[in-house]
């Protein structure tokens, strides 16, 4: 044998990371668009998988969805893109498909997002994949299920999921949630299926179709909400900003502006009463416990008013927390994160090398033996498809 024969080129040759995170030499190829697929893959490529996301020609749909936008780029795409690789690539046209079809063979793991059946004519499906690639982790996401073709939107899951008739004030309309929550709670349980699926595989070799949906995620995500019914056959209503089985644990007004005052047991509301000056609450048999505190709230609640009243919110908030009990100012999502940098969890970070940086929102997860990496700022539309395609070429 030539002991001069050179070593086959690896992805590492042409897609370098400068990463070694826990997820290193895992290569997963992307064909998720909007939210749910492209938070989850975020989290991967974040934690050191080597990510190729797959767009059509026209891009991913949020590259379009503007205002807010940081120079022509939309903010809603840069939040959930970092360190990923991008390659355009048109499934109508014969030669594109083929390199979607050598990527989705060669990958570690697959994640997509398209209409239930809607790759199977692409023979980017599942069962298609796993004949050439039976080691692969494939992940599907969808709106309500494999077997049911609604289109998948977080709003429209918010409405049927029963989430927004527990949003919003109880003589009011049904609210949606400021972010599409739903979306990013699927994300983190494909994150977590691929995870999974990828201990399943270390310890049998075997990979396996990991299948998410958002109306799932919403009967989970809703947890006591959705449990009660589940439990006890009672339905929740809408309560405002007020908590079912907490009280006081809401946001309250004071002498000038609101603050939100969380009395989680009975020894956070009677240290509670003495901050605000009355003991005796902790001592009345109608407020002394959770439960007959929750049945007298609408006696109790004119009296802590007045008792915030003898001060604004921001001052409420320097006493009580100096006491130790839990409350919060209401922010602005500005104010939140110049809040947690204040505590010192440095929530934005610069993401990207050279002349692309783009500022991102950290990841929240922090490893005691491995690094989480910021390398690739989000891609532009097909930056890398030259690379990705010499790749595919050289094996």
């Amino acid at each position: 044998m030539n002991g001069d024969t050179a070593a086959t080129p690896t992805i590492d040759d042409f897609l370098p990371r400068a990463g070694n995170g826990p997820l290193t030499g895992q290569v997963v190829v992307d064909f998720s668009r909007v939210l749910a697929g492209p938070y989850s893959t975020m989290m991967l490529a974040d934690l050191g998988a080597t990510v190729i996301k797959v767009e059509g020609p026209n891009g991913d749909d949020t590259r379009h969805w503007s205002p807010p936008a940081r120079d022509d780029d939309a903010t809603y795409y840069l939040s959930i893109n970092r360190n990923k690789y991008d390659i355009v690539l048109d499934f109508s046209e014969a030669a594109d498909l083929k390199v979607a079809q050598k990527l989705a063979a060669r990958a570690d793991i697959v994640v997509e997002n398209f209409k239930p059946g809607g790759l199977k004519k692409f023979g980017l499906d599942y069962d298609s994949v796993a004949e050439t690639n039976p080691e692969v982790i494939y992940a599907s996401v969808t709106g309500f299920g494999a077997d049911n073709a609604l289109p998948g939107y977080d709003l429209l899951v918010q409405a049927m999921s029963g989430f927004m008739s527990v949003t919003g004030d109880p003589d009011g309309s049904p609210y949606r949630a400021g972010v599409a929550v739903f979306d990013v709670i699927t994300g983190l349980h494909t994150t977590i299926g691929i995870m999974a699926a990828l201990q399943h595989k270390n310890l049998t070799g075997e990979g396996q179709l990991v299948q998410t949906n958002l109306m799932s995620s919403a009967m989970s995500g809703l947890a006591n909400q959705s449990g009660a019914y589940a439990a006890a056959g009672v339905t929740p209503t809408r309560m405002g900003n007020a908590h079912p089985s907490l009280y006081p644990y809401q946001p309250m007004a004071t002498k000038s502006g609101e603050i939100i005052v969380a009395a989680a047991n009975d020894g956070q509301f009677a240290a509670l009463a003495k901050a605000l000056g009355r003991p005796d609450w902790a001592e009345d048999e109608r407020f002394a416990k959770a439960k007959t505190r929750n049945a007298h709230r609408d006696e109790l609640e004119p009296e802590l008013l007045e008792a915030l009243r003898q001060h604004t919110a921001q001052e409420w908030f320097e006493k009580l927390t100096a006491v130790g009990l839990p409350c919060a100012p209401i922010n602005s999502i500005a104010q939140g994160v110049e809040r947690a940098r204040d505590l010192g969890l440095q929530p934005i970070v610069d993401t990207g090398q050279g002349e692309r940086i783009i500022p991102t929102i950290r990841n929240p997860i922090t490893l005691s033996k491995s690094k989480v990496s910021y390398d690739l700022a989000p891609p532009v539309l097909g930056a890398d498809s030259d690379q990705v395609r010499a790749w595919i070429d050289s094996q």
